[in-house]
């Protein structure tokens, strides 16, 4: 699937996958852990925000939900008003250099193409200040695949595995990577990753 598919098929499941997530549980616990590093009034950038439930309500100081679907970020808006929403590609963020303390991103880049996510992370990396974290869910396994039928549409999974996304993340600048596994929004456990713009 290219990304306008994505985007499309994101618009089709918005609701769907707003109705069906828990908005509780251990993986929205890591915020806590994520916030209490931050400075007063941070600014965080939540990168595939959807409906905003699960992780931008949760977030305080400025808060900006980027999504590629118009359909999520309309639910968003509705969820977290005082939001401030973009409708972009993470691999593209549209925000200057340096200009976020945190950014989120739960499950989310594995819903983008492998060959399209190290420049992802180099993304999160740019808008990160000196110091600044990213916290998002690490995939367990090595996948590439399209699922027909998920949440009643269509949606690309695809993941190099987990030590081949750390490399990445490496790669991109990112520094002391810490994981921890949780119970995830649709009732099974997820591996999330800690890591430091140095």
């Amino acid at each position: 699937m290219d990304r306008d598919a994505i985007r499309r098929a994101w618009d089709d499941i918005a609701e769907t996958y707003a109705w069906r997530r828990d908005p509780t549980g251990s993986d929205a616990d890591l915020l806590d852990d994520l916030t209490a590093d931050l400075p007063p009034d941070p600014t965080v950038l939540d990168a595939g925000c959807g409906d905003g439930a699960r992780t931008l309500a949760n977030l305080s100081g400025e808060r900006i939900g980027l999504d590629i679907s118009r359909r999520g970020l309309e639910l968003a808006g509705d969820t977290v008003p005082d939001a401030h929403l973009v409708q972009a590609d993470m691999g593209a963020l549209p925000l200057a250099d340096g200009s976020v303390d945190a950014v989120t991103a739960y499950h989310a880049v594995f819903h983008v193409p492998r060959d399209g996510q190290p420049e992802v992370y180099r993304e999160f990396h740019r808008v990160l200040r000196p110091g600044g974290t990213l916290l998002m869910t690490l995939p367990s396994g090595r996948f590439e695949t399209v699922r027909e039928g998920w949440m009643g549409g269509r949606m690309v999974f695809s993941s190099p595995g987990r030590d081949r996304t750390l490399d990445h993340l490496r790669a991109a600048g990112f520094e002391g990577l810490r994981t921890e596994t949780v119970t995830d929004p649709l009732g099974s456990r997820s591996a999330f990753v800690f890591a430091r713009r140095g």
